[in-house]
């Protein structure tokens, strides 16, 4: 049997049970690290700015839920745009020793620096954002904490706030985000962006083994089996905004629609279902009213609609089939997604004092 319990005692385990409430959450014993990737392609006036922010977390940082965490390096993957990034990347090299430049043989694009970042990161964690300065480095720690919450392997950092697009890049960018999370993606994917937290095992392998014109996201659904995303707030970008063109949205819709496997051929199949029914029913009404004696002659109007019509479709799905068949031309001819290179300044520079040498 138990002590009785005092009035006292009861006093005791009150202010006692109140004090553990009022204790900040165990501490991990373990230190992640974090790899941060940054595609580069004109970042000479945001990524200082960007850097000087990361610089804080080089030094061990406790999440709001305890676990402890340090960035390990910064890989700036250089993608050779216009001005003179290269040479900033150079500058925050020598100034930081934990940055670490990247240099492609010619512009392969965002997602393709992405990978090439991933490839050559060492962290039990790799975060990839944007040059610009719109995601907030701070959010880092607790895209951790969601991940080792939900038993994650990816984490989207979801801005709570309207991005700062015109409204129909919005609309298109939402349309296109709800059409992959539900038809597209293998896996349950409900939003993603280019804020990503990502297991350093998973983001290698998928780094290795992408081919050419696959959109990360879609790799990343291929293999992942927990996703989760996480509250973030964007900022505005730190210098002239930078949208893209139109041109160049399609053109990355239609790469996120070709590299998500054979699904858009299904919209194919169906469309052609749809026009097989629609044939079906209008030669089913013609032959009822030409019964009953009431068919009328149609008009060069009705012929040339059903012509657009039938031949849209047609040219539709002719587009997105010869998308998929330049895709396996490219992995076929042995386009590489990326090329990394060393840095050209030291390339040119060695071989000019090669040749000036007696």
């Amino acid at each position: 049997m138990g002590e009785p319990s005092t009035p006292g005692s009861s006093t005791l385990r009150r202010v006692v049970t109140g004090l553990l409430t009022r204790l900040p959450p165990r501490l991990s014993r373990v230190s992640v690290s974090v790899s941060v990737v940054i595609p580069v392609y004109r970042g000479e006036q945001t990524l200082p700015g960007l850097i000087a922010e990361l610089e804080a977390y080089t030094e061990e940082h406790i999440t709001p839920a305890g676990r402890r965490f340090r960035v390990e390096e910064v890989l700036l993957v250089w993608d050779r745009g216009p001005g003179r990034s290269d040479e900033t990347l150079r500058e925050l090299a020598n100034q930081y020793s934990w940055v670490k430049p990247i240099w492609l043989s010619r512009n392969f694009g965002q997602h393709a620096a992405t990978l090439a970042g991933m490839t050559s990161s060492g962290g039990d964690w790799i975060v990839t954002m944007d040059e610009d300065g719109q995601q907030d480095p701070a959010f880092i720690a607790n895209m951790l904490d969601a991940a080792y919450k939900d038993n994650a392997q990816l984490v989207y950092g979801t801005p709570a706030n309207p991005p700062p697009h015109s409204a129909v890049r919005n609309a298109g960018s939402k349309f296109a985000k709800k059409l992959f999370a539900g038809a597209l993606a293998d896996g349950g994917f409900a939003e993603f962006n280019s804020y990503r937290l990502i297991l350093g095992e998973i983001g290698r392998s998928v780094a290795a083994y992408t081919g050419t014109g696959v959109y990360l996201d879609v790799a990343l659904s291929w293999v992942v089996a927990d996703v989760t995303t996480c509250a973030v707030v964007g900022r505005t970008e730190g210098r002239e905004a930078t949208n893209y063109g139109y041109r160049r949205l399609f053109g990355h819709f239609g790469r996120l629609l070709v590299s998500s496997g054979t699904k858009p051929l299904i919209f194919v199949s169906w469309l052609g279902v749809l026009f097989v029914l629609l044939g079906a029913a209008v030669s089913i009404w013609v032959i009822y009213q030409r019964i009953i004696g009431e068919l009328i002659i149609a008009g060069w109007a009705s012929t040339f609609i059903a012509l657009m019509l039938i031949g849209g479709a047609i040219l539709l799905s002719l587009g997105i089939i010869a998308q998929y068949v330049g895709t396996a031309t490219n992995m076929s001819l042995g386009k590489p997604l990326y090329l990394v290179v060393r840095d050209p300044a030291s390339t040119f520079l060695s071989r000019e004092s090669d040749e000036l040498q007696p």
